[in-house]
């Protein structure tokens, strides 16, 4: 029902010839985003603008910075949309905002989708922003621990009942290691218990905690999900089935114009950055500027459309999730995402 592949305000030209290490990919993207602008913007004019809210999957900051993009740079606007961007967290869980009604689209973790369709609760994803998990666990490098097997005895912070927790316990069953006999502590977002020796490893995001840890002075080991053959979407895009079925052209206008925000975000990763603090207060520039540019990889540039998802990797959360019992039931994944609203890939 749902499945099919495909997929600035104007300034001179936003990519310009110093960023040509990712122009040849960006220029199908610019291209794409010029049209939109182009044709959008005269249609905007002359007629009312459609509002629509999308709401994070945490508090404003650079993992963010697409968003940001589109607004500052009235992609919305052209696109006829007056948008709303609405910080997450745990007070404010996008699948229930956008699952009530009260709210468009949203942004949580693919395994969330999942596990809310399995609920019966019909939202659709979109488009996959961070192609390449942000997730990560890190030690102190003083600590010796450097990989999966070396949680052994250890105290290993967990995040419970999300996609870290998720991701964490595929990469121990992909490592051999029995979870028994590691020292799972429950933690939130405050890392000095890391810091201070308390504990020994800890879950968290690349482009964050990594770079908190780092701006401390602490040299870390980094342990990536993929070097166990683990790669779960993250942020991902998504809607109620019904807006799909209602309003289709609401649909493709934003996520087309939220996608251009991101290519254009990567061409300019530091001015989106800064976008990001008109919307966060008391964030530091230099920390947001340094989580933008490693977001980069993660968001698989070089692999047009930004956003596409792939089956394969749906398949693979999804066979984990009921692998681990996260999943009770097996869910339709033709039902689950589409790639039918995001802009077609255009060679440059």
């Amino acid at each position: 029902m749902f499945r099919s592949s495909s997929s600035m305000r104007s300034h001179a030209n936003p990519f310009t010839p110093g960023r040509r290490r990712r122009s040849w990919v960006i220029l199908g993207a610019a291209a794409a985003l010029a049209a939109l602008v182009a044709a959008g913007s005269a249609v905007a004019s002359n007629r009312p603008m459609t509002k629509a809210v999308v709401r994070l999957k945490w508090v404003h900051q650079a993992q963010f910075a697409g968003f940001y993009a589109a607004q500052e740079k009235g992609l919305y606007h052209a696109a006829g949309l007056d948008v709303e961007i609405r910080p997450g967290g745990v007070d404010f869980p996008a699948i229930q905002m956008v699952a009530s009604g009260s709210e468009d689209f949203g942004v949580a973790g693919a395994d969330q989708i999942l596990l809310a369709r399995e609920k019966g609760v019909p939202v659709v994803a979109l488009a996959t922003i961070y192609r390449r998990t942000p997730f990560v666990l890190f030690a102190l490098k003083k600590s010796g621990v450097a990989s999966v097997k070396d949680f052994i005895g250890r105290q290993v912070g967990v995040k419970l009942g999300g996609n870290e927790e998720l991701t964490y316990r595929a990469m121990l069953k992909s490592a051999g290691v029995d979870g028994t006999k590691v020292h799972e502590i429950p933690v939130k977002y405050d890392i000095s218990p890391l810091l201070a020796g308390k504990i020994d490893v800890w879950p968290g995001y690349v482009i964050n905690e990594v770079l908190a840890a780092q701006e401390k002075g602490a040299e870390l080991n980094v342990i990536h999900p993929g070097d166990y053959n683990i790669n779960f979407y993250a942020d991902t895009l998504f809607t109620r089935e019904s807006v799909i079925k209602n309003n289709p052209g609401l649909v493709k206008a934003f996520v087309q114009a939220t996608m251009s925000g991101w290519a254009y975000a990567v061409a300019h990763p530091d001015e989106a950055a800064d976008f990001g603090r008109k919307f966060g207060h008391e964030l530091s520039a230099a920390h947001e500027r340094a989580m933008m540019n490693a977001s980069i990889p993660l968001l698989r540039p070089k692999q047009p459309p930004l956003g596409k998802m792939e089956v394969d990797e749906w398949r693979s959360l999804h066979d984990q999730l009921v692998a681990l019992g996260f999943l009770k039931h097996p869910v339709d994944l033709d039902q689950a995402y589409t790639n039918r609203f995001l802009i077609a890939a255009t060679s440059p």
